[in-house]
């Protein structure tokens, strides 16, 4: 079971308190660290210092570590246009000695795009234009270099784009396509995704995520065209303790009013949170996403790192 550590800085935290989570992340043995990528918070906390770039984050974390994994879970299709993000996500993927990974979405959360001028289409839209951006992303990734890249779609045009830079990863970084979408996300997901994220809700529910994107890569043929078996992954909420009232307290701030949707949160001890990613194996991922939520929590990261981590070698 490959496990990552996910969080979302844009609760309050600075870029130097990313830079020490997502070292001691590396030392203590996990694959990846990925962030959120938001403008404001969720509720009506203050949130400081105030946000940070998800892209320019990673740029500068893939200078200061060495071997953990980089991603976004997810980049909005709102914040920024498909060519200059597959320059940018390219680059951070050279500066990392190709160790990022593209998790890309719709866009949701109206309330940042209203407080920073950021156009807000409607949902159907947001997905048309989303659809697009993982084919423009895509072919300049695997337009041969010499190559120029077209594309014409009812949102974007590019017009013989030299598809440089290229990534070190062939043919690209791993893209990350999820949500709870029951219709057009599984369809994305299995056309132009490398993993599928089921985030933080039950087992049951994510199971039928999954069957609803295995049918998805039926229909598209994806066996057929020679890609590569989606991997799925879990994102997973979860509050660990030595002792009750150390997980009650990591999870107070779940009880705060929140634009989130209803999750499903792991609160107590180590062997709950063992239990539940082998629930989650036994429905077929083969990847989960903790979401940790205080970056100053250092020993919370240490405690999983070292409690549930040796008790997933093998797992499927």
């Amino acid at each position: 079971m490959r496990v990552s550590v996910f969080t979302e800085p844009h609760r309050g935290a600075s870029y130097d308190d990313q830079l020490r989570f997502a070292r001691r992340a590396e030392d203590c043995g996990y694959e990846g660290f990925l962030r959120a990528d938001h403008y404001r918070s969720m509720g009506d906390e203050p949130a400081l210092p105030g946000p940070t770039d998800a892209w320019l984050t990673l740029a500068a974390l893939a200078r200061e570590t060495s071997r953990i994994r980089l991603g976004t879970l997810v980049t909005s299709a709102t914040f920024r246009l498909p060519g200059p993000l597959a320059v940018m996500v390219a680059q951070v993927d050279q500066m990392s000695g190709g160790r990022v990974e593209l998790g890309i979405g719709a866009g949701w959360y109206e309330r940042e795009h209203t407080a920073y001028g950021i156009p807000f289409p409607g949902v159907g839209e947001r997905f048309d234009r989303l659809a697009e951006q993982l084919e423009i992303v895509n072919g300049l990734w695997r337009t041969p270099a010499g190559d120029t890249f077209s594309y014409t779609g009812d949102h974007y045009r590019l017009v013989d784009a030299p598809a440089l830079p290229k990534p070190v990863q062939v043919p690209g970084p791993p893209v990350i396509v999820g949500g709870r979408g029951p219709k057009r996300t599984p369809e994305l997901a299995a056309r132009y995704a490398d993993e599928f994220n089921m985030p933080f809700t039950s087992v049951p529910q994510t199971a039928a995520a999954y069957e609803r994107v295995r049918e998805a890569c039926d229909r598209v043929g994806r066996a057929e065209s020679g890609r590569a078996p989606l991997v799925f992954s879990a994102g997973i909420v979860v509050a660990i303790g030595r002792t009750d009232a150390e997980a009650r307290h990591r999870a107070a701030p779940l009880h705060v009013p929140s634009a989130l949707p209803p999750e499903d949160p792991v609160v107590g001890s180590p062997a709950q949170l063992v239990d539940r990613i082998g629930e989650f194996a036994a429905i077929g991922a083969g990847r989960v996403h903790l979401r940790l939520i205080d970056l100053a929590d250092l020993d919370h990261l240490e405690l999983i790192a070292a409690e549930v981590l040796p008790q997933l070698d093998g797992l499927r």
